[in-house]
């Protein structure tokens, strides 16, 4: 029986049901809450890594469909839940993030950037880090102040450039106290250990017996000069991606003196009674001369002590030769009467300052004998020059700051 009367309550339970159904009205679509969400757009928006790297191209309108229906709007909600029920501006598709940078960069080739958040992309002095596009520039102070420092500059190797007519080869020293960051005194010298007439020169004496007059090729021995030193420029750089060096641009000029002198005769080989003898060459000095000394160059400082120097040096000095070895031409005309009649110097009436030793006797040990070099001497003063000679010098040195 219990199987029949199961049967017999579902069947009166179904038409009761779809009268139910039947007189029940419509209910209308729910309204759109504060957690709804706006109908996505027909057409998908780009993600918004490509909208924050790729700006330049303006994004196009999307046609909106004819029969879009109409969606009721949402009931006006009043009190404290206003700011919670309204729908944020960054949930709409296509919108950009609130919180990206006005100046993110843009990539060229498409590929995405390194990140994509925006507190990592945070502008730093102007820049935005972590992106491989954009260079971080910055200025910075020295990192080592000069005001009131003293340097000790010692120029092992100075080489002259423009020799045509001589050569020199010394060394430098200066000393230089920096008054101010861009402004220094200096005081400085250097000794030419080597200096000759150049192989031109020599050839022109050897085959043609002619040699450069003393206003192009005096040479000097050694100067001492006192000046100025100033910085216009200054700046650092990067070696061996971890380490920084500070250089800086030096102008110099000063003035002072140098002791020059010149070729009276080269090397020749002297014969006597059969021996032949190799006599060196004979240079005269030629007297103090006032010197200019104008340059520039960099400085390059690693640390705070030490520093290296690389610069170019015009020393300028007078040419004129009116002495040598302290004769003058009316000291060399009575040196050669004494010569030719073959009396002793003894007896002349010469200037205080000729040096009667350097043009008379024999060298015991080439056997050369010094009066033959009178004449010589007398050619190089019968034409005295006002000229001026520079010689321009490479020097490459280091520094030592305290």
């Amino acid at each position: 029986m219990r199987p029949f009367r199961s049967i017999a309550l579902l069947v009166a339970a179904v038409p009761a049901l779809a009268f139910a159904q039947g007189a029940s009205p419509a209910q209308p679509p729910a309204a759109p809450g504060p957690d709804a969400t706006a109908p996505a757009s027909p057409s998908p928006a780009e993600p918004p890594e490509r909208q924050r790297t790729e700006r330049d191209a303006p994004a196009v309108p999307q046609s909106i469909p004819e029969a879009a229906p109409a969606t009721p709007s949402a009931p006006a909600v009043t009190g404290e839940d206003d700011a919670d029920s309204a729908p944020s501006s960054a949930s709409e598709p296509g919108a950009p993030a609130a919180t990206a940078p006005t100046d993110a960069p843009v990539l060229d080739t498409g590929e995405a950037p390194r990140t994509t958040d925006a507190q990592q992309q945070r502008l730093v002095n102007g820049a935005p880090l972590y992106n491989p596009n954009v260079n971080v520039h910055i200025v910075q102070k020295k990192r080592f102040a000069d005001e009131g420092k003293h340097e000790l500059v010692l120029y092992p190797g100075v080489v002259q450039v423009n020799g045509k007519f001589t050569n020199h080869v010394g060394t430098g020293l200066n000393y230089v106290y920096h008054l101010q960051e861009n402004f220094a005194l200096q005081v400085g010298g250097q000794y030419n250990w080597y200096s000759d007439e150049s192989d031109f020169n020599l050839e022109l004496i050897d085959k043609v017996r002619e040699q450069a007059q003393a206003a192009s090729s005096l040479l000097l021995q050694w100067g001492a000069y006192a000046g100025v030193e100033v910085t216009p420029l200054y700046g650092k750089f990067a070696f061996f991606n971890n380490s920084l060096a500070q250089f800086s641009v030096v102008l110099s000029g000063g003035a002072g003196i140098g002791k020059t002198r010149h070729l009276i005769r080269p090397e020749v080989a002297n014969e006597v009674e059969g021996q032949t003898f190799q006599v060196p060459a004979r240079f005269g000095d030629t007297g103090n001369k006032f010197l200019g000394e104008v340059g520039g160059g960099f400085r390059v400082q690693f640390g705070e002590h030490y520093a290296l120097r690389l610069e170019v040096r015009d020393l300028i000095y007078t040419a004129r030769v009116d002495k040598v070895d302290g004769c003058n031409l009316a000291d060399f005309e009575a040196l050669e009467a004494a010569r030719a009649a073959n009396q002793p110097f003894d007896g002349l009436s010469l200037s205080g300052s000729c040096k009667v030793a350097k043009f008379d006797g024999v060298d015991p040990k080439t056997k050369k004998n010094y009066r033959e070099d009178i004449i010589l001497g007398r050619d190089l003063v019968a034409e005295p020059s006002s000229d001026v000679l520079n010689n321009v010098s490479f020097y490459a040195g280091f520094s030592v700051l305290f």
